[in-house]
């Protein structure tokens, strides 16, 4: 089999597990927390990193912004063995009482967003795998840990998040919004794989307290960065696991 056009990867490269942040530079942080790393590929929106997490061999692969990227991710992740997606990137709270820092583990994903649509109808839910879910719940609850455990929104139009939709996914009980989840579950549960997601909390749509950045620096607001770390400790202890 020749290399994935977008990941640049072959057949038995890569893990059987793959943790998968939006961020390129999100990959080295969780690299961070493992060993034995190896940079397997990079090129585009795409950087994708093999390491070893105690006896766990994993592959961190980032999958940009939005559910278009993220499917070409998991289709060529997919295509060379990969068996579990896991997501492990940020979201927007929905509910008042959801702060900034917040862990939000997706036991679904509304779809939308338009990349789903070309695969199936929109009335085929999009929920992640049970054991990934318990995986990271059960995580969780050994580590003493909070997250909030629910449906979130996937969306594909970050600036058009206009206030009908905030009030709609609010009204639903959704807990977050975010931009990869809904394509991550389309596509394993068509390919037959896992797939779950955490994400934590940089900013409360119903609050109005947006995603933005406390210095030029940074990306994120302090207690987000900070928590971002503990999901990702969470992801990957939750790994031993699957």
């Amino acid at each position: 089999m020749s290399k994935q056009p977008h990941l640049l990867v072959e057949e038995g490269e890569l893990a059987d597990v793959a943790l998968l942040p939006g961020d390129p530079g999100r990959v080295d942080r969780i690299a961070g927390q493992c060993s034995e790393t190896e940079l397997v590929a990079e090129n585009r929106e795409y950087r994708v990193v093999n390491a070893r997490y105690g006896e766990r061999e994993l592959t961190i692969c980032s999958t940009g912004i939005g559910a278009p990227s993220a499917a070409i991710a998991a289709e060529e992740l997919a295509a060379v063995g990969v068996e579990t997606l896991v997501r492990v990137g940020t979201c927007g709270a929905l509910q008042r009482d959801i702060d900034i820092g917040d862990m939000v583990v997706a036991t679904g994903a509304a779809k939308d967003e338009g990349t789903t649509s070309r695969y199936e109808s929109p009335t085929v839910p999009a929920v992640a795998d049970h054991e990934v879910l318990s995986a990271l719940v059960e995580t969780a609850n050994e580590r003493d840990e909070t997250v909030r455990v629910g449906g979130v929104a996937t969306d594909d139009a970050y600036y058009a998040e206009t206030d009908e939709y905030i009030a709609a996914w609010e009204a639903a009980g959704l807990l977050a919004v975010e931009m990869e989840a809904a394509a991550l579950f389309t596509l394993a549960r068509r390919k037959g794989l896992r797939a779950g997601a955490i994400c934590t909390v940089d900013g409360n749509l119903v609050a109005g307290t947006q995603k933005g950045a406390t210095n030029e620096d940074e990306e994120l607001p302090e207690a987000a960065r900070n928590n971002v770390e503990r999901a990702i400790t969470l992801s990957l202890e939750a790994t031993r696991r699957l």
